[in-house]
């Protein structure tokens, strides 16, 4: 099987064209670039000023939450005043939960974006489920059932679709078949694309979104294969939900979104940021730059047999002398550079690998030669140096797919801390709290840059602690379920807060959520005091 044009050759997966409005996607367009509104959809005025603003920015598409029918015709007002603007930017509703909404609102938008996780199925529940064939086809005709109303809808009006997959939010029906895994990501898309073909409805894209890269990465290569296996030629949306803001957000996006990018997949991309929308644009397009650079772009073809996208593995290495765990390895200066060749490497304790040209097509090549020699030593890469704007994105992208491919042991950075954080994003090593923080929309229920804020400077100290912090429930118990804790907003000025996937605490008071979380993470021997 194969999941891209080429593995030595940054080589664009060519999909199909579907038209978002004026706008066409997949195809031989440029790699498109989308955010969302953080603004109430029925405050329209607010609306409309981020949505101008992202267009002037740059951003080419443009999303909104829609939970109800108000909501829905609050676009359709909306996207007349956008019009009346000179504004012809597509607009994109996002629906959960709700079908009917997702009806009444494809009258109005040039998209509609559905969560197969959420559609039909109700919110997962984490239950032991058992469906023998029988019953499990007739769950497959519950989705047909409830789906297909708005296929034939969006093929009448001419609308497309997107079937968005969140690795946190998938049905108790799939995790029980395909476990909470990529593999369930895929077959959840499937099982709607299928009724889509079904009603030959074919302006439809995929997107497999995890707030973790190595789990996003894994689920839009199973999909692409499953796709090449089918015929398929669909676009690909690219993100990774709930990256959090700064650098480490960036890093995070780029880690996941410049992989598949350097592997040619994507057609559209959204840097997820929990600060303003607009702030997404600039890094969505030196991603776009960056891919653009590198198309075309690789090495000699090489057979490979070593890494294996439908599972997660790594190389049998021999340690013959013990890394730092829990610190750094510090370079000695020597004399000058030398080579050692053949049968002598063998007996270094590590290498240390500076491609040039083609980084990751390069390492993959490396990594087949040892794996021929039979050679186990350690790998440790050091990549071209970027300046600080570019290095989170560009260095991000290389490392992503190097190290979430399980490709090297270590890397060679100029500054430490960005070194962790690469690691701490390819989930290697952790090194800080890892914090998954949703970008907000207009069902977040509190200003949610403020409170990441100050729950960040309070526990940014508690290495290998996973806190999410999730604006509503829509983006809550699904999307966090990789967290160790959570903090939800459930109810204007209340808040749950969450173990693992257990809301443990309901509809806290705003004013003592963020203490009381501290409390629950006291309580459950993860605190350390922090040193000042």
């Amino acid at each position: 099987m194969k999941y891209c044009a080429s593995v030595y050759q940054t080589k664009r997966f060519r999909t199909r064209e579907i038209r978002v409005g004026h706008l066409g996607i997949g195809g031989r367009n440029p790699i498109r670039i989308q955010s969302m509104t953080t603004s109430n959809t029925r405050d329209i005025e607010a609306t409309l000023q981020q949505i101008t603003r992202l267009t002037d920015e740059g951003c080419e598409m443009v999303r909104v939450t829609v939970q109800g029918k108000k909501e829905a015709e609050s676009c359709g007002i909306i996207k007349n005043r956008l019009v009346q603007k000179g504004y012809s930017i597509p607009l994109v509703a996002d629906i959960h939960f709700y079908p009917p909404a997702a009806l009444l609102v494809a009258e109005y938008v040039d998209k509609v974006r559905i969560n197969p996780g959420n559609f039909i199925d109700k919110r997962a529940s984490f239950r032991v489920l058992e469906y023998d064939e029988s019953s499990y086809l007739q769950e497959l005709r519950k989705i047909e059932e409830g789906f297909s109303p708005l296929v034939e809808k969006c093929k009448r009006f001419q609308r497309a679709m997107r079937i968005g997959t969140n690795h946190g939010s998938l049905s108790d029906r799939i995790m029980n078949r395909y476990g909470d895994t990529p593999r369930g990501m895929v077959e959840s898309a499937l099982e709607f694309a299928n009724v889509c073909r079904k009603y030959d409805y074919h302006e439809f894209c995929f997107s497999m979104k995890s707030s973790n890269p190595v789990v996003m990465i894994h689920a839009y290569r199973l999909l692409v294969a499953e796709m090449i296996e089918r015929g398929w030629d669909y676009p690909l949306h690219l993100g990774v939900t709930e990256a959090g803001e700064g650098e480490d957000g960036r890093l995070k996006s780029a880690m996941g979104i410049g992989a598949l990018l350097l592997d040619g997949l994507g057609d559209t991309i959204r840097v997820s940021l929990t600060e303003d929308p607009w702030k997404e644009i600039e890094p969505c397009k030196r991603l776009v730059r960056f891919a653009e650079e590198k198309w075309n772009s690789g090495i000699e073809p090489f057979e490979e047999t070593l890494r294996d996208f439908r599972g997660l593995t790594k190389r049998n290495v021999l340690y013959r002398k013990p890394f730092h765990e829990k610190g750094s390895v510090v370079v000695k200066k020597g004399e000058g550079e030398y080579f050692i060749e053949g049968e002598r490497l063998k007996e270094e304790d590590c290498i240390l690998f500076r491609p040039k040209q083609s980084p990751v097509h390069e390492v993959r090549k490396l990594v087949e030669t040892l794996k021929i020699a039979n050679n186990t030593l350690p790998l440790i890469v050091e990549l071209e140096d970027h300046s600080k704007e570019e290095r989170s994105l560009r260095t991000g992208s290389e490392f992503g797919a190097i190290l979430c491919d399980g490709l090297a042991e270590g890397v060679v950075v100029h500054e430490e801390l960005f070194g962790l954080s690469i690691l701490q994003a390819a989930r290697m090593r952790m090194s800080k709290t890892d914090f998954i923080s949703c970008p907000g929309c207009g069902r977040t229920l509190f200003d949610l840059q403020e409170v990441s804020r100050k729950i960040r400077n309070k526990t940014a100290h508690l290495p290998g602690v996973k806190i999410a912090i999730m604006g509503c429930i829509v983006n809550g118990p699904g999307e966090m379920a990789d967290a160790d804790f959570g903090y939800v907003g459930s109810l204007p000025g209340k808040v749950d807060l969450y173990v693992g996937k257990e809301c443990v605490q309901k509809h806290v008071d705003f004013a003592v959520a963020e203490e009381r979380l501290i409390a629950l993470i006291q309580s459950h021997g993860a605190w350390i005091n922090p040193i000042h």
